[in-house]
């Protein structure tokens, strides 16, 4: 049995879902922080952690059974260039974890009078392209080899395994390289599990071109990885993504998109335009394509998980 059977399992039984939150950085910006910064969200959780945290008590007020730590574009490389030594940056990734379990631990009691479960935190572990700050995550053109990827990544997981999270988020991630450099790391760690999300292009390919279908072959050979799917992608597509695999997987699948809106990764903005119709319009049928875990990631508002939240429960068993 996986350990994070202890901790899904109870979910998938009684509702036969989770609801994830949404966008932290945008939300942070509508609590009027800057995140006009490589660091992204990481500027907040060094600056104004007190921030993070409200954010994180907002979305399990709405509903959401999982929150995501603030590590996603925290790392050694991107911390060091702000001036924090090897123990600073270690005493910092493992705070993200700390502050989102103490919102959670606060609201335990919370949800327990509401007939809910204790909400899960997964820690964030974002791609190679998240620190470059460029936008590169949502191609995969980062001109690195796996080494250079390994240690990367390696310090950083150590880091947010050593605080105990119920598991970490691996997301958005755009090529199968970066995915093999992370499941084989995971290894090292074999007691913590994780979900492993993609970015995608289209309805059949994630951001690098390669194929969905192979990016979740691949997840799959993984014990440790527990869940698969796809965030930071827009909602007309992951439909189609889920029906290339639903067919299979023997894990859960996992779909958090964000709201449709194109980004300008010079500008480093959403570009106005249509989203599309609201995520609660389209997630009972995600879940009927074997999503499990349902949410939303950039742009996507504590509102939105509320209504996510409000459509699933009437298919709960």
């Amino acid at each position: 049995m996986h350990q994070l059977d202890n901790c899904l399992a109870p979910f998938l039984q009684q509702q036969d879902y989770l609801v994830l939150d949404g966008g932290l950085a945008s939300e942070l910006e509508h609590l009027g922080m800057d995140l006009n910064d490589p660091l992204w969200s990481a500027k907040v959780l060094l600056e104004h952690p007190e921030a993070i945290a409200e954010v994180h008590r907002t979305y399990l007020q709405v509903g959401a059974d999982l929150i995501t730590t603030a590590s996603y574009q925290a790392s050694y490389p991107g911390l060091a260039k702000r001036g924090l030594d090897d123990l600073a940056i270690a005493k910092l990734l493992q705070k993200s974890v700390e502050l989102a379990k103490a919102v959670r631990d606060e609201f335990a009691l919370e949800a327990a009078a509401e007939g809910r479960l204790r909400p899960l935190v997964a820690a964030s572990v974002g791609p190679y392209g998240a620190y470059l700050a460029d936008g590169s995550e949502y191609t995969g053109e980062y001109g690195v080899n796996a080494e250079e990827l390994k240690r990367f990544h390696r310090p950083r997981l150590e880091q947010l395994v050593a605080a105990e999270p119920d598991l970490l988020a691996i997301e958005t991630i755009p090529l199968l390289a970066e995915a093999e450099v992370l499941i084989e790391l995971l290894a090292a760690f074999p007691r913590q599990v994780a979900f492993l999300s993609y970015s995608c292009r289209d309805g059949a390919h994630i951001s690098s071109g390669e194929t969905f279908r192979e990016a979740v072959k691949l997840a799959l050979k993984s014990p440790q990885i527990v869940a698969v799917g796809i965030n930071c992608t827009a909602p007309q597509w992951i439909t189609p993504l889920l029906g290339q695999v639903q067919e299979e997987v023997n894990i859960p699948l996992l779909v958090y998109p964000n709201r449709g809106e194109a980004y300008d990764p010079i500008a480093k903005c959403w570009i106005a335009g249509s989203a599309g119709e609201p995520l609660s319009n389209q997630v009972e049928n995600w879940h009927g394509l074997g999503a499990k875990l349902l949410g939303g990631c950039c742009r996507v508002r504590p509102d939105d998980i509320r209504s996510v939240r409000n459509t699933l429960t009437p298919i709960q068993p």
